[in-house]
């Protein structure tokens, strides 16, 4: 059934609160694990505790720990950088610190001083990629590394050497990113910045954000969030334009805030957003995809062409079965599952008591292709940490999942150990890795478990403790309803019936009244 909520009252079923203040939300007061990890510094946050007198501001200490963290995993790859990744064929995975960016400088041409996309790549040192196979910006990055690298200027210049310096090149360019991204998702809720030290300390992000370059189209989706969050649509859809330009996932943010804009009736918005989306992506590839189209291309049909990879479920479907599927049924069943999983968060939006939150959609859609795609390489997690600090902002269920993709991070490096040693077999076998991949979905899974259910009672929501909307929503926080279907129209009821518990209103923090009167309850875990 189709509704209408003419309401003037901010989104369905949210209370006015003008009661609410700038005081950013203290992690230490309501979340157990921030208040016993706290005991490290001195504890939590007294109930007289001077906020906002000290130069030292949540952003800049978030910002140095992003820093910080980052620099222990340059040193968690030294093993390969004194030379793990040029001697001894498992060294680098042994030691956990493989990264593409020191064999790539060879192998992608930029050694050669090569143009990406426009000059083919010689079979014997690219194994048989013709051109680079990255979207356009993310080419950009590599090559512009590679021209601070430099030529050899002597013979004291071996290729070992430049490999070296530009893997350093990279590296810094990358914590550059990587500091973007955690003063991003600080800003993005006005009232959590804390909610940035879940990036800044996330251990899978320390160990895995140089292994490729990801990070580029993470730090512009990031900024992205932040400027929808403070209502500039145009400069969201530039910013999601060249994230697009750099990685694909970035477009399907798209989805969930077209789904938004429809339940509020910001169509306005969202035509400014995607005219700057396009506008942004079609200025970075107009160039090359004019004079350079087989390079250009390669990324495209390369993803195509790929054939079912490292850690995904169709690998081990692939392992188990004795007629493995071909590249082509594997392309279309994922395309299937991720237009289905795209159908049920499109349902969930429509017909939630409370419109979702926009960072919850995000999460989901950009987990659901993860989870469908027929490969998963370790640094992919880089994509979902920012989106998660900004879905739910727990330290228990975000170091649950961190510690899934720790486990993993160990389990396909010992499996290439295993695979590439010979008859040594020191490693994880094929059963081994294949329950490293599991416990990856599962602990992916149960993530999105807690946001799906957060969407569905927004009472335990972490965010809408304290009576907000949807503070990385940007125009669409506590803007009305105007299209919904059915139950999502009718008044919000809690989820406890009877004896079981007392009626709340959406959002309301733990000991002040709503509107109504009544007091929220205070969050119970799930």
């Amino acid at each position: 059934m189709t509704s209408t909520s003419p309401s003037p009252q901010p989104g369905a079923g949210a209370p006015s609160r003008p009661d609410l203040t700038d005081e950013p939300v203290a992690p230490t007061r309501q979340d157990e694990i921030a208040a016993a990890g706290s005991e490290l510094i001195g504890g939590p946050l007294g109930r007289r505790a001077l906020l906002g007198t000290h130069w030292w501001t949540p952003v800049r200490i978030i910002a140095l720990v992003a820093i910080g963290m980052f620099a222990l995993g340059i040193v968690q790859k030294l093993p390969c950088y004194n030379g793990g990744w040029f001697f001894g064929a498992t060294a680098q995975y042994t030691h956990a610190c493989y990264s593409d960016i020191p064999h790539l400088f060879q192998g992608r041409g930029f050694a050669a001083d090569l143009v990406p996309y426009f000059d083919r790549i010689p079979s014997d040192i690219s194994g048989g990629m013709e051109y680079l196979e990255y979207p356009v910006l993310t080419g950009v990055f590599m090559e512009v590394a590679s021209w601070i690298t430099g030529i050899p200027t002597g013979s004291e210049d071996s290729l070992q050497y430049r490999e070296q310096v530009y893997w350093l090149i990279n590296s810094g360019m990358l914590m550059v990113c990587a500091v973007v991204i955690a003063v991003c998702v600080a800003r993005t809720h006005r009232r959590r910045p804390w909610d940035g030290l879940l990036v800044a300390l996330a251990p899978a992000g320390a160990l895995t954000a140089t292994i490729n370059w990801d990070l580029l189209a993470i730090a512009l989706t990031a900024a992205a969030m932040l400027m929808w969050s403070r209502s500039r649509p145009l400069a969201f859809g530039v910013l999601i334009g060249l994230a697009t330009a750099a990685k694909l996932y970035p477009v399907f943010l798209l989805g969930p805030l077209l789904l938004l804009c429809w339940r509020a009736g910001r169509w306005r918005e969202f035509g400014i957003a995607f005219t700057g989306t396009a506008g942004a992506w079609l200025a970075v590839n107009l160039p090359v995809m004019i004079g350079a189209f087989d390079g250009w291309s390669k990324f495209y049909t390369f993803s195509q062409e790929r054939g079912t990879d490292f850690g995904s479920f169709w690998l081990i479907l692939q392992q188990r079965m004795d007629t493995p599927l071909s590249t082509e049924t594997v392309n279309t069943l994922a395309t299937l599952l991720m237009v289905a999983a795209c159908g049920l968060i499109a349902a969930l939006t429509l017909t939630a008591p409370r419109r979702p939150r926009f960072a919850q959609l995000a999460f989901l859609v950009v987990a659901a292709f993860i989870l469908t795609n027929k490969v998963y390489s370790p640094q992919y997690v880089l994509w979902l940490i920012p989106l998660a600090a900004l879905a739910r902002p727990r330290w228990r269920d975000f170091l649950i999942w961190q510690a899934c993709e720790v486990m993993y991070f160990l389990g396909i490096w010992m499996y290439l150990a295993y695979t590439m040693g010979g008859d040594k077999h020191q490693g994880l076998p094929e059963e081994g890795y294949q329950l490293a991949i599991l416990v990856h979905l599962l602990g992916t899974l149960y993530i999105c478990a807690v946001v799906v259910r957060d969407i569905l009672m927004p009472e335990r929501d972490p965010v809408r403790k304290d009576g907000s909307d949807d503070p990385s929503g940007g125009v669409l926080d506590r803007a009305p309803d105007v299209y919904a279907l059915g139950r999502a129209a009718h008044p919000p009821r809690h989820a406890a019936h009877g004896s079981e518990g007392t009626y709340v209103q959406w959002g309301v923090e733990s000991g002040k009244p709503a509107l109504g009167g009544a007091a929220a309850a205070p969050e119970s875990s799930p």
